[in-house]
C-alpha cells in the first residue's frame, strides 16, 4: 500500500509540472535576446545527447551504493560507506543551497512578473521555510504510521508463535526461540526503529529531487542555445551522479525488496530526461520568460530548496554525525567533515554551468 501511494504522489507530481508547463504562455513576456548561439537543430542533438548520458548517469550514480553489498568495503557498517555517504549528503546539501534556492529567487523576482506581489514579499523563503516544516510533518508523520504498522504485525507473529508454542510437545520448547530484541519505549526494538527512519528519509528525500530533476530538464529541453547547453550537459551529468550516490546510499539502508528499488532506481533517473523530453515537445509553446513558467517553476524550485535542505541537514548529516558510530570516532568524523566539504565545494563550483 505505501509503495502505491508512493508512486502514486511522485506521477500526479510529474502531471501536474507537464500540465502547468504546458499552460505556460509564451507571448506575455519578451524573451531574452537569443544572440548569435541560437540554433535549433544543433540544441535538439545535444537534448538528445543529454537524455541519454544523463539516464545513463544517473542510473550508475543511485546503483552503485545499492550494489555495494557485494563490496565488503562499502556496506553501510564500514568506515569508507560513511564517508561516500557523507560526501553525497554535502552535494545534496549544495543542490538545495547553490543550485535550487538561487533559481527560484531569479524566477520569483524577474521583471516579467508584476512588482506587487512578487518583489514585495520574499515568496521564495516563505515557500521554502514552508517546505522544510512540511518535510518534518511528513518525516513525523511517516514515522507514527509506520510504527503502529510495525506494532502491528510484530503483534501478530507474537501470538502465531504464542499459538504454536503452546501446540508443542514440552521437550520441543526448549529449542523454542524466546529473544525478540530490546524494545524502546515506542515499542520497537532499536533495529526497526532506525529502519523506519531510513525509508522515510529515503522516501522524502527522493520527492525532494524528483520536483527538482524535472524542472532542470524542462528548462534544458526548451533552450535552442547550444553554447549554454554543453557546459550544462557535464554539469548535470556530474549533479545526478553524486545526488544518485546520496539517495542510492539511503536506498541501501532502508532494506526495500528488489521490487520498490527498482522503482525508486526508475523514477530518479528518468525524471531529468522526461523533463528534457517534455521541454522539447513544448517548445513551441512554452517560454522559461512566460509569467506563468516563472511563478510555477519559482514555487517549485522554493519548495524543492526547503526539502532538500531540511533532508541534507536534518536527516543526513545530523543523524550520523550526531549518531554514535561517528561520535566514537573522531578521526573517522573529520574524513567525514572533509568529504562532506568537498561536496560541497564540488557542487557550488558546478553552480557557474547549473
Amino acid at each position: 500500500m505505501a509503495t502505491k501511494l508512493y508512486v502514486l504522489t511522485i506521477f500526479i507530481l510529474l502531471i501536474s509540472i507537464a500540465g502547468n508547463a504546458a499552460a505556460a504562455e509564451a507571448q506575455q513576456c519578451p524573451s531574452k535576446s537569443k544572440g548569435e548561439c541560437h540554433d535549433k537543430a544543433q540544441s535538439l542533438k545535444l537534448k538528445l545527447i543529454a537524455i541519454s548520458s544523463i539516464l545513463v548517469t544517473s542510473m550508475i550514480g543511485i546503483c552503485l551504493p545499492i550494489l555495494s553489498r557485494k563490496v565488503s568495503a562499502l556496506q553501510p557498517d564500514k568506515d569508507l560507506f560513511v564517508v561516500v555517504k557523507a560526501f553525497a549528503s554535502g552535494v545534496i546539501l549544495a543542490t538545495g543551497y547553490m543550485h535550487v534556492l538561487p533559481d527560484s529567487f531569479d524566477c520569483l523576482r524577474s521583471e516579467c512578473l508584476p512588482e506587487s506581489p512578487w518583489r514585495k514579499f520574499p515568496f521564495t523563503t516563505f515557500v521554502a521555510m514552508l517546505s522544510a516544516l512540511l518535510a518534518m510533518m511528513v518525516d513525523s508523520f511517516s514515522m507514527s504510521y509506520s510504527r503502529k504498522s510495525f506494532l502491528r504485525r510484530a503483534a501478530a507473529r507474537e501470538e502465531d508463535e504464542e499459538s504454536a508454542k503452546n501446540n508443542r510437545c514440552p521437550d520441543q520448547l526448549e529449542h523454542f526461540g524466546h529473544g525478540h530484541g530490546i524494545k524502546t519505549e515506542d515499542g520497537l526494538n532499536g533495529k526497526d526503529s532506525q529502519l523506519l527512519k531510513h525509508r522515510v528519509v529515503a522516501q522524502v528525500l527522493e520527492l525532494g529531487i524528483v520536483v527538482h530533476s524535472v524542472v532542470i530538464g524542462l528548462s534544458m529541453g526548451a533552450s535552442d542555445n547550444p553554447c549554454t547547453m554543453r557546459p550544462l550537459i557535464a554539469a548535470i551529468c556530474f549533479h545526478q551522479f553524486f545526488e544518485g550516490m546520496g539517495l542510492g546510499g539511503c536506498i541501501l539502508q532502508t532494506e526495500y525488496g528488489s521490487k520498490i528499488k527498482a522503482v525508486m532506481v526508475f523514477f530518479f533517473s528518468t525524471t531529468t530526461p522526461f523533463g528534457i523530453a517534455l521541454g522539447i515537445a513544448l517548445s513551441n509553446v512554452y517560454s522559461d520568460h512566460s509569467p506563468t513558467a516563472l511563478i510555477v517553476v519559482g514555487l517549485l524550485d522554493a519548495a524543492s530548496a526547503g526539502l532538500l535542505n531540511y533532508m541534507a541537514l536534518v536527516d543526513l548529516l545530523a543523524a550520523d554525525f550526531m549518531g554514535r558510530k561517528l561520535q566514537a570516532n573522531v578521526k573517522l568524523q573529520t574524513w567525514s567533515y572533509i568529504a562532506v566539504l568537498l561536496g560541497i565545494g564540488g557542487m557550488s563550483l558546478m553552480a557557474k554551468w547549473a
